[in-house]
């Protein structure tokens, strides 16, 4: 099953007179706002410092956004995803309120923001208004920090209901439950009985040990063993992180068809621990990446490290090939490219061109380019980027990467003053 599920999804590199042609990569996970963030969390707070004290420079930051400020920071940060190779982002929006938590005029401002956001860059957008209820798993309040985060079921199928009134070929609105410990287990059945059909679900999932012992208390269930005998998990879900998993929790999500969006960066920038890959693959497992809290903007670096990851913890190479799939950065680039229409509701091609002048490109041919892209170095690869058939990035750049920029730097200096 491992090796049908890799064989079935090769698509070779194709050469032509602007360079290696490639489909474009999804990034399935995003928080916009931590942009702003990038850098600013690596002092030690703690001894023990982890996910649950860089929380506190994350709502201190998530404070003080307006909608202006979002989509100045969301358009920058999708104008790097381009540049990188990303053509469609799922962004997974839980920024909603205003400050003390009171709704927005109109109440879909956040999320316009970040659709106007995405338009300017020229970026699909699989838009994830998120539903966050709770502040733990035994059911407490939001804290103060939190009610810009929070809905009740009622207002939360009402944004829903709005957002896909604006749907279109460059946009997709899904739905996005925070967490197990952030939504009840009646509000998550209220939610999944009103959306529609094909509405691409995603849900953040076993990222921490202390969340799996939790659960287990609080459910006694892991948590995604109670998704999976709570749930209809099929292939519009995705699981974001799902590190800690047992080995019926790993065959459970292969059986189900959803995906797994990982994030090697931002889980390594965290500590959280490393995804079983290796199982997974062998179990025929369903899987893409994200840049989630945005300290590294690139796919290439998400998908290294994925691999590095399971090289260091295993003691061996090439842990993600197979003797069907012997290249390593073809397997990594088929698995992205495999998962995208699940998790993103997308089902068009994009492209990405590579530079092949570029040194690291010398005497490449098509069966060892995903390979170089991947493993050859930090150069920046990407010559041209197209989106929808438009040429949004040409020669490394954006076509607005300026102006862009420069109301960016407006928005930090608002951020951090």
């Amino acid at each position: 099953m491992r090796d049908n599920a890799r064989m079935q999804t090769s698509a070779p590199a194709l050469h032509d007179a602007r360079g290696w042609r490639l489909p474009g990569v999804a990034n399935l996970h995003s928080h916009a706002f931590q942009r702003a963030m990038a850098g600013l969390a690596e002092r030690q707070t703690d001894p023990a410092d982890s996910f649950w004290t860089w929380r506190e420079t994350m709502y201190a930051i998530a404070g003080r956004f307006t909608p202006e400020l979002l989509q100045a920071v969301a358009t920058q940060l999708y104008v790097e995803m381009l540049e990188a190779g990303y053509t469609t982002v799922c962004e997974f929006h839980y920024l909603h309120h205003a400050p003390g938590g009171g709704p927005y005029a109109p109440a879909t401002a956040m999320s316009d923001a970040l659709i106007a956001a995405a338009a300017a860059a020229g970026i699909r957008l699989t838009l994830l208004p998120v539903l966050y209820m709770a502040g733990g798993f035994d059911g407490r309040p939001l804290s103060e920090r939190q009610r810009r985060f929070g809905h009740d079921v009622e207002s939360f199928l009402q944004l829903l209901d709005e957002l896909r009134a604006r749907e279109g070929p460059m946009l997709r609105i899904g739905c996005a439950f925070h967490s197990l410990r952030a939504v009840p287990p009646a509000a998550i059945r209220d939610v999944l009985a009103a959306l529609p059909p094909a509405s691409r679900i995603h849900v953040h999932i076993a990222e921490q040990t202390a969340e799996v012992q939790d659960c287990v208390a609080a459910r006694d269930a892991r948590p995604v063993q109670w998704l999976l005998d709570n749930a209809d998990v099929d292939p519009r879900w995705t699981l974001v992180h799902a590190t800690h998993l047992d080995d019926a929790e790993v065959r459970g999500i292969a059986r189900s068809g959803a995906t797994v969006a990982l994030c090697p960066t931002t889980e390594a920038n965290l500590g959280d621990g490393l995804f079983p890959m290796d199982r997974y693959l062998a179990a025929g497992g369903r899987w893409g990446i994200g840049s989630d809290s945005h300290v590294s903007v690139s796919p290439v670096e998400e998908l290294r490290w994925l691999e590095y990851g399971q090289r260091l913890f295993q003691q061996r190479r090439n842990v993600a090939a197979s003797v069907a799939m012997p290249s390593v950065g073809a397997t990594l680039l088929d698995g992205v490219r495999a998962s995208a229409g699940h998790a993103t509701g997308f089902d068009a091609v994009d492209r990405v061109v590579l530079d092949a002048e570029d040194p690291l490109m010398a005497g490449a041919t098509a069966a060892d380019v995903a390979d170089r892209w991947v493993f050859a170095g930090n150069r920046p690869l990407v010559r041209d980027v197209e989106v929808a058939g438009v040429r949004v990035v040409e020669d490394g750049r954006h076509r607005d990467r300026d102006a862009i920029a420069s109301r960016y730097r407006e928005a930090m200096k608002v951020l951090l003053a």
